[in-house]
């Protein structure tokens, strides 16, 4: 049986188990399973390298968004506002990739990623404390303008999408970050299934891959979900920094070394 198994599965299972493990802590967990897949599948093409590592990712954001649901909670008419048009603009996303270019938009992110890190450095007790505000008319309108530009984003582009949606929801719904972080799973989950409205007619997904990988992604998810619950809001603050940095030197890269 072991001989059938092709030679990269291994590989990727170990890639998969730890990107669902830091994703469901703080999201970020494309940045692990992408290259990886890009890395021991270079022969595929890059359409089905998206459609696998979305396959695998959606199920492992799924697990954690239940988990959170059950343990955390967080006002859900705004979220799921958020991802209602996150799913929608995110499939315009996709479709945009063919008409825009994308070296235009990095040095954009590459600004806000910076901004963002700065304004949670300076401000010691930014997400630190759960403040909810009061859920009115204006708040459902940021929730529908988040959802529509991070869904746009993400289905467009993609890096930082969980970082930049913990960053609004402490910054206009007044969460912290544990609750910021659940709440930014129900939106990514969103955006991950419209992805796969595209991927999966195509053909673009690579299902003996994408199915071992899948059930690596939630064992990780599981993991991270149990490990952010445990740690709380300190422990997520300090990785969400963390993959902060670790985007702007990516993206860095890909700017100005690219």
């Amino acid at each position: 049986m072991l001989e059938l198994l092709p030679a990269e599965l291994p590989w990727l299972l170990a890639i998969a188990f730890i990107a669902g493990l830091v994703d469901a802590a703080v999201g970020g967990g494309g940045l692990i399973q992408l290259p990886g897949l890009f890395t021991v599948l270079p022969q595929h093409t890059p359409a089905a390298l998206l459609g696998t590592n979305k396959f695998s990712s959606v199920f492992g954001t799924g697990a954690a968004t239940w988990r959170y649901a059950r343990s955390v909670r967080f006002p859900w008419r705004p979220v799921l506002l958020a991802a209602a048009t996150a799913f929608v603009f995110a499939f315009l996303g996709a479709t945009a990739v063919s008409l825009l270019s994308k070296d235009a938009v990095r040095p954009l992110v590459l600004t806000l990623l910076v901004v963002m890190l700065g304004y949670t450095l300076a401000k010691k007790d930014f997400g630190a404390m759960h403040r909810p505000r009061e859920v009115g008319r204006r708040e459902l309108a940021i929730a529908l303008a988040m959802g529509a530009v991070i869904g746009f984003y993400d289905g467009f582009f993609g890096p930082g999408t969980g970082s930049f949606l913990i960053f609004l929801f402490i910054r206009f719904f007044g969460l912290d970050f544990l609750r910021a972080s659940a709440a930014s799973k129900v939106v990514n989950l969103a955006t991950n299934v419209a992805a796969l409205a595209f991927f999966v007619p195509s053909g673009n997904v690579l299902l003996g891959f994408a199915v071992p990988m899948a059930v690596a992604n939630v064992a990780g998810s599981v993991t991270g979900t149990r490990l952010a619950l445990r740690g709380g809001t300190p422990l997520i603050r300090k990785l969400f920094l963390v993959l902060v940095v670790v985007l702007i030197a990516r993206m860095a890269w890909d700017t100005f070394a690219g």
